[in-house]
């Protein structure tokens, strides 16, 4: 994939072998998920292989993760994107949301119990923060725990849920309403408890090859010991966001450098007019800014890893590069689709398919709008959205 400024020159052999890896994984594991899509269907029977490879939280140390750099794991979401979004948003979940707060947060028996099966891909996890009435304002949540003795009782609805549909367990945040002030807890919720279903959203127009369902509490009683002791407050589930931001940020550059390479072999191989239609004016303007524009999401990408290993990354940082990305992943698939013309429309080609995915990337984990706020309140130190 296009590397303009050579970045990948200064990779160490580990960082290396895990793209080389990853990249082997997608060709040769990966079925037409220009299909998946079409048919609203994610490929189950990657989940375990996925575990196998060790691309569950491999950022992570201990109960049998690989405890990779924060480059490596970018690397990572970067070459499950360039697949597709929902293969990447499947891992992400899976680690960034589900084991990354039992592994912060979680009791020395939440985290036997459950990060070596999330990390093999036995089990499956979903993230539960956004309800039908709260989305970019999460502390507003509905969602409320009491306690009953050695349990808690859990009521509310959660929506827009990853992997929800085939999930295991949910990390729910809700409102502990046995508190003084109602502060934000975050439980471990088997899904197949009384009073927990997770239906599937269908009809989807964008992300179609991943499962996203409800996450439904109705008087669902779970015991005490699934609450995570570690956190308290918004903290807990903003820490877990930032982490998949990241993420994000990552992947984004795979989908735009997927749609670079498609239009570049398209354009050098389609001709009009008796040659090439690489070869006018036009189309190279709109080769050379894709490549421009994707160099600078690369170089945003390496910057906040270096930042991330050595402590220094802020959420802000985050901010900055899931919204710069996700905007150029989302401009530049349209100029590929473009320059493919009539065929850019069918599922034989990515950008298309990019490019709605993209609709979605651009919305949930901090929507552009709000991350261009989190910026803005950070340059001036003033808050527009209180």
């Amino acid at each position: 994939m296009i590397d303009y400024f050579d970045l990948e020159a200064s990779l160490t052999q580990e960082e290396r072998l895990l793209v080389d890896s990853a990249r082997s994984f997608v060709e040769g594991e990966v079925d037409d998920m220009g299909e998946h899509w079409i048919e609203g269907t994610f490929p189950t029977e990657l989940i375990p292989k996925m575990g196998e490879m060790g691309f569950y939280a491999p950022n992570l140390e201990g109960y049998g993760l690989p405890g990779v750099s924060e480059t490596s794991y970018g690397l990572l979401m970067r070459e499950l994107e360039a697949c597709d979004s929902g293969l990447r948003s499947m891992a992400s979940v899976q680690g960034a949301l589900v084991m990354y707060p039992i592994h912060a947060f979680g009791s020395d028996e939440q985290k036997e119990e459950w990060l070596p099966a999330l990390g093999e891909g036995e089990a499956v996890g979903c993230f539960g923060l956004t309800e039908p009435e709260h989305g970019s304002n999460p502390s507003a949540m509905e969602t409320r725990a009491e306690k009953d003795g050695d349990e808690y009782v859990l009521n509310g609805t959660k929506t827009w849920i990853t992997n929800s549909p085939i999930a295991d367990v949910a990390v729910v945040w809700a409102k502990d309403h046995s508190e003084e002030g109602t502060p934000v807890r975050g439980f471990l919720v088997e899904t197949d408890r009384d009073g927990v279903t997770t239906n599937k959203i269908d009809e989807k127009l964008s992300l179609r090859a991943s499962i996203t369902g409800e996450v439904s509490l109705q008087d669902a009683r779970i015991p005490e010991e699934n609450r995570l002791p570690g956190v308290s407050g918004m903290k807990g589930p903003l820490s877990c966001l930032t982490q998949a931001r990241y993420g994000i940020a990552w992947g984004a550059v795979g989908a735009a450098q997927d749609c670079f390479e498609t239009a570049r072999e398209y354009a050098t191989d389609r001709e009009q007019f008796g040659r090439p239609i690489g070869g006018f004016q036009l189309q190279q303007r709109k080769l050379a800014e894709m490549a421009t524009q994707i160099t600078l999401a690369q170089l945003l990408a390496h910057r906040l890893a270096e930042l991330k290993e050595a402590g220094e990354m802020r959420p802000q940082h985050v901010s900055m590069a899931k919204r710069n990305n996700v905007r150029t992943a989302r401009d530049q698939s349209r100029i590929a689709r473009e320059m493919l013309g009539g065929n850019g429309i069918t599922a034989d080609y990515s950008p298309m398919r990019h490019m709605a995915n993209m609709e979605t990337v651009y919305t949930y984990e901090g929507t552009h709008d709000i991350h261009t706020l989190i910026l803005g309140e950070d340059l001036t130190g003033l808050q527009a959205y209180q």
